[in-house]
């Protein structure tokens, strides 16, 4: 993972970058290249959507589908196991990792963001803060995961929903900002 450079130095406050020239013209050529192979792929072509990902360093389990129009800031920065389903528009911002365990749901236009800043740094520090969601969990439509969280296997964040703070193994958490709601009761899996 790519450290962000020193904002005392780089001075990003005045127009100066917060990473690297490397990293920055990676970025270049992999939203390019996102745009061009990806993009405009039709919803069932997932299979071609994972092989772009991992040729550009990200971590994909099997059966993994990734919509063409959600936005990854660093593939090399993500990991996402077996089964997982990432809905259009979602956004993973991920200059910190974020990892995302098996058969879990991010639902369109959930925006998760594994950074933030030093709000009391006068240069303004990008810190990067990794995310992990655990298996089975379901991060609803439009709601928000915040920098550094950990997301317990099973929990539910409801639609629009902002978290901050952990999220307990099958907790259901709603609001801005989310609260354990109930405790999620999974019936028996129907035998196959």
């Amino acid at each position: 993972m790519t450290q962000p450079l020193d904002a005392s130095r780089a001075r990003p406050l005045e127009g100066g970058a917060s990473f690297s020239l490397g990293n920055r013209l990676f970025r270049v050529v992999w939203m390019a290249a996102w745009l061009i192979l990806a993009r405009f792929t039709p919803p069932p072509l997932h299979g071609w959507r994972r092989l772009v990902l991992r040729a550009f360093g990200a971590q994909i389990g099997g059966g993994a589908r990734v919509h063409a129009s959600v936005s990854i800031w660093h593939p090399g920065n993500l990991d996402l196991g077996d089964q997982v389903l990432i809905g259009p528009g979602v956004r993973l911002y991920n200059q910190g990792r974020i990892t995302v365990g098996p058969r879990t749901v991010i639902s369109q236009r959930a925006h998760i963001c594994a950074s933030t800043h030093d709000v009391n740094d006068p240069h303004f520090q990008l810190q990067l803060r990794p995310i992990t969601i655990g298996a089975q969990c379901w991060i609803a439509a439009e709601a928000f995961v915040g920098p550094g969280v950990t997301v317990h296997d099973r929990a539910v964040l409801a639609a629009r929903g902002a978290l901050f703070g952990d999220a307990e193994a099958d907790g259901i958490y709603a609001g801005n900002p989310a609260a354990l709601l109930k405790k999620r009761q999974l019936r028996a899996a129907d035998p196959a």
